[in-house]
């Protein structure tokens, strides 16, 4: 716990700032967070648990419920959306990582890198022609004699910092091509930063969107101009 921030408790974002800072719709997070149920006439209501770690809204829809380690969850779940694996299917694989690592949180586990693609393995094999089990297998990959994750899903593994006790400290955003924007819960109340000075990104493109020139506020923040610029453009799209 830092500063009374404990990343695995303390609500820090809203589900559209959890969507938005992971490039997912807030739909979407949504249904990670709450879990769902779909009724089908004539047919059984079909029910997906929660997948990432979120806590009931006490306040209204624009309250703060996800704390840092459900971020870094749905990072990886973003990871396997863009693989294009439905997630609806590989949520039985995950809910077996779970349990064959024996802890909680595995998706912002270090144990995730280390153990996670021979067990998804282990389980699709088991689940032979299963529809499940063959969605497990899209994950994985024989790569020098070991089962390793695709490639897309390690590329978003490799954004994430871990601390001692093993569980995710530090988050690099994705999306951005010429800044590097981190989400780090030692810092700025766990809300995305400039990398280079710590500024808080909102802050800067707040000061822009209130008239002040780009390169004013580049100079005052610490940054570059580009590197604003990029921060821009990623806001722009993701509020569209």
């Amino acid at each position: 716990m830092t500063d009374g921030i404990d990343r695995f408790v303390t609500p820090l974002y809203t589900l559209a700032e959890a969507g938005r800072y992971l490039g997912v719709p807030t739909s979407t997070f949504a249904t990670w967070a709450n879990g769902y149920v779909r009724r089908r006439p004539g047919r059984p209501d079909v029910h997906g648990d929660p997948i990432v770690t979120a806590h009931p809204a006490r306040d209204g829809r624009g309250a703060a419920v996800v704390p840092f380690v459900g971020l870094a969850e749905g990072l990886v779940l973003a990871a396997i959306r863009q693989a294009g694996v439905p997630l609806q299917r590989i949520r039985p694989a995950l809910a077996q990582l779970s349990r064959e690592l024996g802890i909680k949180h595995a998706l912002a586990s270090r144990r995730l890198y280390t153990d996670g693609a021979e067990l998804l393995y282990d389980f699709a094999e088991r689940g032979g022609d299963d529809p499940d089990a063959r969605s497990a297998r899209e994950l994985v990959v024989l790569r020098h004699g070991q089962r390793v994750f695709a490639d897309v899903i390690e590329s978003y593994l490799r954004r994430v910092e871990f601390a001692d006790d093993g569980f995710v400290q530090l988050i690099h955003l994705p999306g951005y091509r010429d800044v590097e924007v981190l989400v780090d819960p030692r810092r700025g109340f766990g809300q995305p930063i400039f990398a280079h000075g710590a500024a808080r990104v909102e802050d800067a493109l707040g000061r822009f969107r209130a008239g002040e020139p780009l390169a004013d506020v580049a100079e005052e923040f610490g940054v570059n101009q580009s590197e604003l610029e990029d921060a821009l453009r990623v806001a722009s799209q993701r509020a569209a």
